[in-house]
């Protein structure tokens, strides 16, 4: 098969796999739109328990309370439809995967997806409920405390990322330590940069209070031990079975060439 075929076939795959995923969220996204104000009320939940009694959230803007409910849904229904996105993901590049790699690539994927939701539910039940009732109860007992539900979802939205992409510090370090770009020791021995780090980017993300700089850099660090620990774990392992003894040799250009034969063999049409 010329390369060109092979080629434009792959970009074929990439974009039917691309509407199937697209497809799968806009079927739950309709699907979940009769309850689009009461997803956003979900989300609303932790700022409504902190407000005084008899106080709701207020829309500024003429089309606000129409296209924050339909932002929100929009959230709602990528997480939902997720693994069934991930899973094309994965079957478009599986195929162009060793064996040893596809035994890696499926947990990663799996481990990165689970660890970020894991991330955004620790913000939401235990984050949001702190942050909220710290910065309530220091406002001036003079103002009357009514956030913009824009604003709302804005600042939700970046504590919602921060916190997913901090718990993927395992992820990162095993990666790191699997390649051996870093070594377990040298780890160790930047453990007092990471906890500053881990601060400073606390201090950049959060808003101003202690207490969220705290609940984001406090896990940054307990997660990066975490990854450490897996890290050397995965690494005594591979001892064990020698796998360190035999060092890594660039593929030759003939399994190159039996490689492309083979993925060139199984497009072929049944």
């Amino acid at each position: 098969m010329p390369v060109e075929d092979t080629f434009i076939s792959h970009l074929v795959e990439l974009r039917d796999r691309l509407l199937r995923a697209v497809v799968a969220m806009l079927v739950v996204f309709i699907a979940l739109m009769p309850w689009a104000s009461d997803i956003y009320d979900i989300l609303a939940l932790p700022m409504m328990n902190t407000l005084p009694a008899g106080t709701n959230m207020i829309a500024t803007g003429v089309v606000t309370p129409f296209f924050v409910p339909i932002k929100v849904t929009l959230l709602a229904a990528f997480l939902i439809a997720l693994p069934y996105v991930l899973h094309q993901v994965w079957a478009f590049i599986a195929p162009g995967l060793y064996s040893h790699e596809k035994r890696i690539g499926l947990p990663l994927v799996v481990g990165t997806t689970l660890l970020f939701l894991a991330g955004m539910a620790f913000c939401y039940f235990f984050v949001f409920q702190t942050v909220f009732k710290f910065i309530y109860e220091f406002a001036p007992k003079s103002i009357m405390v009514a956030p913009d539900i824009e604003q709302y979802l804005s600042f939700v939205m970046t504590l919602f990322i921060a916190f997913g992409l901090t718990f993927e510090v395992p992820v990162v370090v095993i990666l790191l330590a699997g390649a051996g770009m870093v070594s377990i020791q040298a780890l160790k021995e930047a453990r007092p940069y990471v906890i500053v780090g881990a601060f400073v980017i606390a201090a950049v993300i959060t808003p101003p209070d202690v207490i969220s700089q705290f609940m984001l850099a406090v896990p940054m660090i307990v997660l990066y031990e975490v990854g450490i620990f897996l890290a050397r774990m995965f690494a005594r392992k591979r001892e064990e079975k020698g796998l360190d003894e035999t060092p890594y040799a660039a593929p030759s250009e003939q399994d190159l060439d039996s490689e492309l034969d083979r993925i060139e063999e199984a497009e072929k049409p049944k």
